[in-house]
């Protein structure tokens, strides 16, 4: 069956984009780290399909407690028509509305994550939070994109205007499976290959607050016993950096 090549295209690409995106993945770390380690804040973004990142990392058990998700209601899977998604990620000005609302500023770090790449709100996110002194990172195909043209009115598209760059190493168009009488691929592995390199993400930053002698916001299963206690205090040290309750 074809879905077993499609676990084999998943596992493919995950190891593909780490080989390749190991030092960048890290380096981002870093700079999540230190912005934990100052009191700065963290953020991650993205639209549709792509926003389920921000839902990955977010107030979860082994997560950090201190990474903000940037949710948008007209971006969410939840919008009806869904096809609104869409049109809206195309329109100008609102991710500069989206910096200011969620509080973005200077020193901060955001991730962006956007497959294609091609799109005016990540790209513009992008620039604006780069003027205002923010650490940009994106999580993006740079293939795909690169064969496609920017819908943003500098041209650009998301891999040109960020500081630090995390190819998922994906195909064009993102589906990889090809079915034997079926015209369309079917079959993305964005989602799962992104998940895979965001969390190694984060499990770096952790380490290296470890090594640092902090002991990083780490949330607890509220399952486990202890654990809405421990959560209750993270909470509590860090409620100028968590934005979500």
């Amino acid at each position: 069956m074809q879905s077993d090549g499609y676990i084999g295209s998943v596992i493919g690409c995950i190891e593909k984009a780490w080989e390749a995106g190991r030092d960048t993945i890290r380096a981002v770390a870093c700079q999540v780290a230190e912005a934990i380690e100052q009191k700065k804040n963290v953020f991650v973004f993205g639209c549709s399909h792509a926003g389920i990142l921000a839902e990955e990392v977010f107030y979860r058990t082994g997560g950090l407690a201190v990474i903000n998700p940037i949710f948008f209601p007209g971006f969410m899977l939840n919008t009806r028509p869904i096809t609104m998604t869409s049109q809206l990620e195309r329109v100008k000005g609102i991710g500069k509305t989206l910096l200011e609302q969620n509080r973005v500023g200077e020193g901060d770090v955001l991730i962006i994550h956007s497959v294609s790449g091609r799109n005016t709100v990540p790209v513009e996110m992008a620039l604006l939070a780069g003027e205002m002194g923010v650490h940009v990172s994106c999580i993006t195909n740079v293939a795909y994109s690169s064969a496609v043209t920017s819908r943003h009115e500098s041209g650009k598209r998301l891999f040109e205007v960020c500081e630090h760059v995390i190819d998922n190493c994906g195909c064009l168009g993102d589906a990889e499976v090809t079915i034997p009488g079926l015209g369309e691929k079917i079959g993305p592995t964005s989602t799962a290959v992104g998940a895979a390199l965001i969390n190694a993400l984060v499990i770096d930053a952790v380490e290296m607050l470890v090594q640092k002698g902090i002991v990083p916001p780490v949330f607890m299963s509220a399952n486990l016993d202890g654990g809405d206690e421990h959560n209750k205090k993270i909470f509590e040290e860090y409620k100028q950096n968590i934005f979500y309750m």
